[in-house]
């Protein structure tokens, strides 16, 4: 897959720019207007605008002190300063005086640092380790403040997400999971719909359209949809009382 986006053999994706840098990098060298852009993807009946989904409420990445560890108190102590806006700039700009200067009270990469994270973000990495290298221990909102300009071949991608992000925090981590009864008939629920979506794109008429869904309906609801409904209700009313009480 990569070698194929780095040569420019899709027409389309729906992909993270983050994940595709080394092939816009080697696209861009190549010849500059064939890189990848972002485009408003296909609206739904109504034409609303693009909307991209927020911050969350329930986490993602988790770090964790082991309890074999030697000097707990050490290792607390490091976690703290690591998630200080101290230790965040460190992890993101690296070390003063050898990876970036203090410009006008702000830090910024030195030009020769700036230049291979914009045209070789692996050498970047392993050289250097800092920006987003360890985007899994960074609060990313924070580095923000840090942040040079993008450039090309990639501010196009960031430009167009700018006034496009809206909060779904609400509906995070509803979908049941597990053994339970409600995990069970969540988990028969999606792989049938697994079924079912690609004969829903294949119908050849509205009528064989309206069959096969109904019949998904029917199922769904032999596996118990009304378990699953309730239980998506109460995560999501207690997702709601979180958020109001952080207003």
């Amino acid at each position: 897959m990569e070698e194929k986006i780095s040569q420019g053999r899709y027409f389309a994706m729906l992909y993270q720019r983050s994940d595709l840098a080394a092939q816009q990098h080697a696209l861009y060298a190549k010849d500059p207007n064939s890189v990848y852009i972002a485009v408003d993807g296909p609206a739904n009946s109504n034409g609303d605008d693009p909307a991209l989904a927020g911050d969350s409420i329930s986490g993602w990445t988790v770090t964790l002190i082991s309890k074999d560890v030697k000097d707990k108190e050490r290792a607390i102590q490091f976690l703290t300063y690591m998630i200080s806006e101290e230790g965040q700039m460190d992890l993101y700009m690296g070390k003063e005086g050898e990876t970036y200067d203090m410009v006008n009270g702000k830090p910024e990469f030195k030009p020769e640092v700036l230049d291979l994270l914009n045209k070789d973000r692996a050498a970047f990495d392993q050289q250097y380790g800092a920006s987003f290298k360890y985007w899994m221990l960074m609060d990313t909102n924070m580095s923000l403040a840090w942040a040079p300009p993008a450039s090309e071949p990639f501010k196009q991608m960031e430009d167009w997400t700018k006034g496009k992000t809206v909060s779904y925090a609400e509906f995070d981590g509803i979908s049941p999971t597990g053994t339970s009864a409600e995990g069970v008939a969540a988990s028969k629920i999606a792989q049938e719909w697994g079924k079912t979506l690609p004969k829903l794109l294949l119908a050849k008429s509205d009528k064989e359209f309206d069959q096969v869904f109904e019949g998904f309906l029917k199922k769904r609801d032999s596996f118990g949809y009304e378990k699953v409904e309730k239980y998506q209700q109460e995560i999501y009313e207690k997702n709601k009382e979180k958020l109001d009480a952080a207003k």
